[in-house]
């Protein structure tokens, strides 16, 4: 068998392994998990797009799971170094540490990102990359969860999020920033929306 057969097959088992920790955690707990399966990698890629490289500071994730969207940061040519991840599942936590041991991971609850973050981070974010399930919270805590998180980034640095939902997570009449969505994304399975919101 060829190397790249080899590798080819470890990439599938890999990715199986991943779908079968997210449908166990999504069993015991699917509103905390959200997604049945990772992102898929059109959706991962769309949504790392949105990032800058050149910009200064740490990229945070919220919610990264097994870290589909992480690797496709990282493709995109974020140093693994200025990863923060924020997981509250604690298998995932051990797993990304395994996966991206450069990278800062924060096991606590994303919608705490203030207080998690608050004394880690030494300049501005440049940019914060949600899978969060955002529908499963009020709406009232993702309007906070979206300004604490425009506490700890550049001006103009944009908080990232992907739903599955036709109408956007955050509405679009959020004070002082400006919104803007991708095309769907209906490689993913389910079809899903990247919605990026930014304030000056």
């Amino acid at each position: 068998m060829s190397f790249q057969s080899t590798l080819s097959i470890a990439k599938k088992s890999l990715r199986l392994d991943d779908e079968v920790h997210f449908l166990r955690s999504w069993m015991e707990k699917p509103l905390a998990t959200g997604a049945v399966m990772p992102s898929g990698k059109p959706l991962a890629r769309a949504m790392a797009k949105f990032v800058d490289p050149g910009l200064d500071g740490h990229v945070i994730e919220l919610g990264p799971g097994t870290g589909a969207v992480t690797a496709a940061l990282v493709e995109h040519g974020v140093d693994p170094a200025r990863l923060v991840l924020v997981e509250f599942n604690p298998t995932f936590c051990r797993l990304l540490r395994v996966r991206y041991p450069e990278a800062t991971v924060v096991q606590g609850d994303a919608y705490a990102i203030k207080r998690l973050l608050g004394t880690l981070l030494r300049q501005p974010a440049a940019a914060v990359v949600s899978g969060l399930p955002l529908f499963t919270k009020p709406l009232k805590f993702r309007l906070r969860l979206v300004n604490d998180a425009f506490a700890l980034l550049h001006p103009g640095a944009p908080f990232i999020q992907f739903t599955y939902a036709v109408v956007p997570p955050i509405p679009r009449s959020l004070d002082g920033a400006s919104t803007q969505c991708s095309e769907r994304i209906w490689l993913n399975l389910p079809p899903a929306r990247v919605w990026v919101y930014r304030r000056a």
